[in-house]
């Protein structure tokens, strides 16, 4: 008994010892659920929030009904907010769970709502670069020309079927699947789940390349291309209008025509900015335009950067595994796996932020509807430039702000004599966004 009692002694330490592993290892795994199910809530609740403001200001505000660039981005913020119902709660459940709860049926169904959903987003942001390459870098008739309602429409429909050949079509007929068959099922083997509890999904090569070439590589190459022209349309112009500055600045006996700044609602060019003929501002008047280039291709490439910046960062990881996946035997981890299809989610809450609430009238109308239809909030009324030059601010025209605010304009047309500068509305809305 006397050396029984040691043992004894010692197989309780060791049971006490194991016990409490386990129950810390218990708590750190509770714990990290929590933290888990906190963090993927809350990007899903921002991008339920987010788009869904975005889609309600468009239905509240007549003035944003009449830009057709905002038809695309209301129809951006309807792929991301289905993105954030239909897709990020599942993926969040079996993420946190660690089993797949509702079928293998199911599973094809999500998974092809899944690509569906996040390739109709992408398109979306394609077709916005398009269109602001032909309202920025073509002449006002050109970009009527070009986007008319008709064609506004069909490049909407396009977002939203061509994803249909890259999703439900090949993802129910299994296509994406043939060849690796073995795999799949060596894949449920490894996870020890039946069909009902798994949801495996591994695509072939020929997959792998078509769908992350029409889903990223050609939307990516054609915004790169679009977002290049942009750049250097923009900064040509602000050089143009550097060049008026300074003609201005000269002594002239004579009336030198002004600017006149309007919140106009038409579509008309020449309702936005006109010319008035008034005598010439004194020295005294003329804000400093001196390092203004510098600060306005600052500005302008900082907003291009955000913009593909975000967009790349979000997808490129997850598209480039796609494609690297299939020729490595599957071996990528599915840790870096689902960081990376969580890290493309995450840009269907950031869109709304790059692509509407950087939007003065989007701004706007969310304040209206934010503050139950304040009135303070409601679209300005005119501002001129010769009437109200300290209201405005030198940055309504002779600044940076203005300056990059034409430079960005949708629909402008400059004459040769440096004489004439129209615009419309779109530009004054739409700079933020690029």
């Amino acid at each position: 008994m006397a050396t029984e009692s040691p043992l004894h002694l010692l197989d309780d330490l060791i049971n006490t010892g194991q016990q409490q592993q386990e129950q810390q290892q218990e708590f750190l795994i509770s714990l990290e659920s929590i933290i888990l199910t906190i963090f993927l809530s809350i990007i899903i609740i921002m991008t339920v929030c987010g788009n869904l403001l975005v889609m309600v200001a468009l239905c509240k505000d007549r003035h944003l009904r009449k830009k057709k660039t905002n038809y695309f981005i209301v129809s951006l913020a309807f792929a991301d907010l289905l993105v954030a119902l239909l897709v990020m709660p599942f993926a969040a459940i079996e993420l946190i769970t660690g089993e797949w709860r509702y079928g293998e049926i199911f599973c094809l169904v999500r998974t092809s709502l899944d690509v569906l959903l996040t390739t109709a987003s992408i398109l979306h942001l394609c077709c916005i670069a398009l269109d602001r390459y032909y309202a920025i870098c073509c002449q006002p008739l050109v970009y009527r020309h070009k986007m008319t309602p008709v064609r506004v429409a069909v490049m909407l429909s396009g977002c939203w079927f061509i994803p249909i050949f890259i999703s439900f079509l090949p993802i129910m007929q299994s296509w994406n699947a043939i060849g690796i068959e073995d795999i799949i099922e060596e894949r449920k083997g490894l996870a020890g789940a039946s069909n009902d509890t798994s949801c495996v999904f591994l695509v072939n090569r020929p997959y792998a390349l078509i769908c992350s070439a029409v889903a990223f590589y050609v939307p990516l190459a054609l915004m790169v291309l679009a977002y290049q022209r942009i750049y250097v349309t923009a900064m040509t112009h602000v050089r143009q209008i550097e060049t008026l500055q300074r003609a201005g600045s000269a002594p002239v006996s004579g009336p030198t025509p002004m600017i006149t700044v309007r919140s106009s609602t038409s579509s008309d060019p020449t309702d936005h900015y006109r010319l008035r003929t008034t005598r010439a501002l004194s020295p005294s008047e003329q804000a400093p335009i001196a390092n203004s280039r510098m600060r306005i291709e600052t500005k302008a490439a900082k907003t291009l950067a955000v913009i593909m910046g975000c967009f790349c960062l979000c997808w490129a990881p997850f598209f480039i595994t796609n494609i690297v996946d299939p020729f490595i035997h599957y071996s990528v981890p599915w840790q870096l796996w689902t960081a990376w299809l969580w890290l493309g989610y995450i840009n269907s809450g950031l869109n709304p932020f790059l692509y509407a609430f950087l939007n003065r009238a989007f701004r706007r109308a969310f304040l209206v509807i934010l503050c139950c239809g304040d009135e303070r909030y409601a679209r300005q009324g005119s501002c001129s430039y010769g009437q109200v030059h300290r209201a405005c601010s030198a940055a309504s025209v002779n600044g940076t702000s203005m300056a990059l605010r034409l430079s960005f304009l949708p629909n402008r047309s400059y004459s040769d004599n440096g004489r004439t500068i129209l615009a419309n509305e779109q530009s004054q809305d739409s700079v933020g966004t690029l």
